[in-house]
């Protein structure tokens, strides 16, 4: 019985090595409200209050779109917005900016306009406090 235990957790382990490339890219959040890429238009902003979710948090890995939750990819939740949807998320505390992408449904907790996965937080700098005074500006390409 033991055996089996220890097989199982080395098969897990194993699987989560060679599913991590699998998640979102991670994105480079700057310190500069800049655009980074210069083929990007804002089409509407929302003034609110971000927080962050994780695989632990969310109760498990499955998305609203049915991607997987990955703790540091850029990616992010929103009550309406479609799936899909790039969005540039700034921290109005310290100026850091990242593009994210929208992939889930929330938060469910008055005043939050975003959630954002907990790696974003983290680049963003506001992981520790949970929540932060963001702007958050809708993107399109000008293809």
């Amino acid at each position: 019985m033991n055996m089996t235990r220890n097989f199982k957790s080395v098969a897990l382990a194993i699987a989560g090595v060679i599913m991590l490339p699998s998640c979102a890219t991670t994105g480079n959040a700057t310190s500069k409200n800049k655009t980074e890429n210069s083929n990007l238009a804002v089409t509407k902003v929302q003034h609110g209050k971000a927080s962050w979710y994780s695989i632990a948090t969310n109760r498990g890995t499955r998305t609203a779109s049915g991607q997987r939750l990955c703790n540091n990819g850029a990616t992010a939740a929103h009550k309406t917005l479609p799936m899909g949807t790039k969005v540039r998320v700034t921290n109005q505390s310290n100026g850091k900016s990242e593009i994210v992408t929208i992939n889930d449904r929330g938060p469910y907790i008055r005043g939050r306009i975003i959630d954002v996965t907990i790696g974003t937080a983290e680049r963003l700098g506001f992981r520790s406090r949970g929540v932060a005074p963001v702007k958050v500006e809708v993107l399109r390409h000008l293809d």
